[in-house]
């Protein structure tokens, strides 16, 4: 029953959280120097990954969430405590997310774990590590779940494990507690870049003939994957969308120690994105649940300095249950 009953416990104003998830994107100020190389995709496009090395034998690939990068502050201080502890990083930018918009119409969704595998191979050809960590946050860590379940039968013995963090494992709930009025202003903000991606997208490729006007009132993931992600990507609708892009499904699948950790004031997820019975059914699947963090959020203090709970969770999880030596 891999159940963990967790120690955070933030100062009071980081238990409201919406103050929790909007502390570190606008008041933490990690960066980092990577060192970026681009690599030519099978369908003619380029993925950009962004490495900070230290000489390890074990590398963490760091995925992003919705309309997130490299840069975003979760990242930058997630590699910059790994490095600390003695291992090497690489982010891996989705599609469209690194600056510089990718040569295809397609960009990335929530399961688009081929993308993955793919940058994984590349990593397991050209590089020597003898360990890899795959940690996901929120899209990036569906992401991670989803691949590791399902590419069960064909993961490396070099793939140790993973780290998942404020996931909407089950996007059709996650997407109706979305709509509600309390996550308003988080919506007009995804919008701000979405909405522009794809407008710009109709501009490069003409034969895709999208409805300017409803991209202008959509107010909804929903309107926006009906008019992109559902058409462009393949699926019948949002909801055949919804249905397999999520990660719950293939929960049951994973074979090596992972853990979701899923705050319970996270304003982005709905009850169905607490897989506690999946957690109890599995030997390799943990989830933590801590009453507080917000969304990718986890403060606990207005000096920088007492706001690592995250990246020592990380850390303390690759060392005790993925079992691999760190500093």
């Amino acid at each position: 029953m891999p159940l963990f009953n967790s120690d955070f416990s933030p100062t009071l104003p980081f238990k409201n959280g919406h103050f929790n998830t909007m502390y570190r994107p606008l008041f933490m100020k990690d960066t980092t120097n990577y060192q970026r190389k681009r690599i030519t995709t099978w369908d003619h496009d380029f993925l950009d990954l962004d490495f900070s090395l230290i000489g390890s034998k074990t590398l963490a690939i760091l995925i992003h969430g919705l309309e997130g990068s490299s840069a975003s502050k979760y990242m930058t201080s997630t590699c910059n405590h790994l490095n600390s502890k003695g291992l090497d990083t690489v982010c891996f930018n989705l599609r469209s997310c690194s600056g510089e918009d990718n040569l295809l119409l397609s960009t990335y969704h929530s399961g688009k774990t081929e993308d993955v595998s793919f940058v994984i191979n590349h990593l397991l050809e050209n590089y020597d590590y003898e360990n890899i960590i795959i940690i996901g946050f929120s899209l990036g860590g569906n992401l991670t779940l989803k691949y590791l379940g399902e590419y069960k039968d064909r993961l490396s013995s070099k793939i140790k494990g993973g780290i998942s963090i404020s996931v909407p494992v089950d996007i059709a709930s996650s997407e109706k507690e979305m709509d509600k009025l309390k996550n308003k202003l988080y919506i007009e903000m995804f919008f701000k870049t979405l909405k522009n991606k794809i407008l710009e997208k109709s501009h490069k490729f003409p034969e895709y003939n999208l409805d300017k006007d409803q991209l202008f009132k959509a107010t909804k993931f929903k309107h926006l994957e009906y008019l992109y992600t559902a058409p462009v990507f393949g699926f019948k609708s949002p909801e055949d969308y919804w249905e397999k892009a999520s990660s719950k499904p293939y929960l049951l699948s994973i074979d090596r120690p992972t853990l979701l950790i899923n705050a319970k004031d996270d304003t982005f997820l709905a009850e169905e994105c607490y897989p506690i019975e999946e957690a109890k059914e599995s030997k390799f699947f943990h989830l933590e649940m801590p009453n507080y963090g917000g969304h990718v959020g986890f403060m606990s203090s207005f000096k920088p300095l007492e706001n690592t709970w995250l990246e020592n969770r990380i850390s303390r999880f690759i060392k005790e249950n993925i079992q691999i030596d760190i500093l």
